[in-house]
């Protein structure tokens, strides 16, 4: 953040709030996506429902892939209730942790520094709660707002109740009496809700056309950070 930016946000009478989404700006890839992968490779009765249930969620993908990766979600939670659910996914999160390079360096120093600023920081997430609470306590970051995906228990397993991309994550914020904010760091188009409101929105390693293309919907320029 340059200091011209800290003075014109401060003069503005912006909290000292910041925001981090989590996949792609702390975490190199989708956390819940290779949980999900995981409960595949790792559960003979995912394997036998994945197989089972094959035209149930390709069809759903010939309407939205969005709809199919939500079905592909249920069939790997099948027989899991909160309890085992939860043990599943912190399982797999230390296992994670311990993966060389799969956490972003950079952004990591990034948030620590806020925090030592004084600022608050909370993390913004698709990614699901209980995983991404895991995985940043696991780097000793356990205080962290987080603000993330949810899940609730269904009559076979655990099913998505709310997924916190684009709109929802402001709707979120909202719920929580958060409602403005000094920067937001993103590497997708699809938080261009938060992107808007912030006093600076900061693009990690985002592509030319991407930061062209968030740049125009905002209607002012972006910070632009290669982090590894």
């Amino acid at each position: 953040m340059t200091q011209a930016t800290a003075t014109a946000a401060a003069d503005a009478g912006l909290p000292r709030t910041v925001l981090f989404d989590f996949d792609g700006v702390l975490f190199h890839g989708d956390a819940f996506a290779l949980f999900i992968r995981h409960r595949y490779t790792c559960s003979l009765l995912s394997k036998w429902l994945l197989v089972l249930t094959s035209p149930w969620w390709l069809l759903c993908g010939l309407f939205s892939r969005r709809l199919a990766a939500r079905a592909l979600v249920h069939v790997a939670l099948c027989g899991l209730g909160p309890q085992r659910y939860r043990m599943a996914a912190e399982a797999f999160a230390d296992q994670l942790v311990r993966r060389p390079r799969q956490f972003c360096r950079d952004g990591l120093n990034a948030l620590r520094r806020h925090q030592v600023a004084g600022d608050e920081v909370i993390v913004v997430t698709g990614c699901e709660q209980i995983l991404v609470a895991r995985l940043l306590a696991q780097l000793g970051l356990p205080e962290l707002t987080i603000v993330a995906s949810q899940l609730q228990p269904g009559w076979l397993g655990m099913r998505v109740r709310m997924h916190n991309v684009g709109r929802r994550k402001v709707q979120n914020l909202a719920a929580q009496d958060v409602v403005q904010w000094r920067l937001a760091y993103s590497d997708s188009f699809q938080d261009m809700p938060m992107l808007k409101q912030a006093g600076e929105a900061v693009l990690v390693n985002g592509t030319p056309k991407l930061c062209k293309r968030v740049e125009k919907a905002l209607g002012r320029s972006v910070t632009r950070v290669a982090w590894y």
